[in-house]
């Protein structure tokens, strides 16, 4: 499961990607035009930039130099229906990491994301363990002591990112930033339903000097690892 940003001006096209990747559990957020994905990458942060090449106000191109100039280090697949190898290679020497050439199937698109998301992972598991809670990401699949527990998909993508930094603490906005879409849903009251709910279905009693998310006083929130 990762955050995902969809740049893309063909609306119908996009919400095909929108849609499929969603359906595996991605959390992903679709822009029209090189200018609005320059702005959301100055306040959000994303696991993977799906960015087609030929955009309206700026290019692909142009967002990846800007991008890459500032700092921002998330991988990029272009889309494009440019096929020659020397547009590849322009794509590829700018900073973009992969590239697909359009028409491609929705599961090649997928493979890519997940091979990236491989590439960044530090740890070559699937499983996310800590003392005995284990999250599988691939599988959606969440147990404690070998008890399987369900949460909801966001619920599930906020403690799979808990679990991923173990012993770091987050701000609020940076957990809304990294975990929610940038829209009316993400606010301070959602994010701490959103735990509450964790600590319901995955602590085991209501001590809260003891449950698996700690609070950090005027700072944010830690996984106790």
């Amino acid at each position: 499961m990762a955050k995902v940003l969809v740049v893309e001006d063909d609306e119908d096209f996009a919400m095909t990607l929108v849609d499929g990747l969603s359906g595996e559990r991605h959390t992903v957020e679709h822009v029209l035009d090189g200018d609005e994905a320059v702005d959301l990458l100055k306040v959000a942060e994303f696991d993977v930039i799906v960015l087609d090449w030929q955009l309206p106000s700026m290019s692909g191109i142009e967002v990846i130099k800007s991008y890459r100039a500032s700092g921002g280090k998330t991988p990029i697949i272009m889309l494009t229906g440019k096929g020659e190898v020397r547009d590849k290679e322009t794509g590829l020497d700018t900073g973009a990491d992969d590239y697909l050439t359009k028409p491609f199937d929705l599961r090649e698109l997928s493979a890519r994301i997940r091979a990236l998301l491989r590439r960044r992972s530090v740890d070559t598991s699937n499983t996310l363990r800590v003392g005995d809670l284990e999250l599988d990401p691939t599988r959606h699949r969440l147990t404690r002591d070998g008890k399987e527990l369900h949460l909801p998909p966001r619920d599930f993508a906020l403690l799979e990112f808990f679990l991923r930094h173990p012993g770091e603490v987050f701000s609020a906005e940076a957990l809304l930033a990294r975990v929610w879409h940038t829209d009316s849903e993400a606010s301070s009251e959602g994010l701490r339903a959103s735990i509450r709910r964790i600590r319901k279905v995955v602590d085991e009693g209501d001590d809260l000097s003891t449950s698996i998310i700690e609070n950090i006083s005027r700072v944010g929130y830690r996984l106790r690892s």
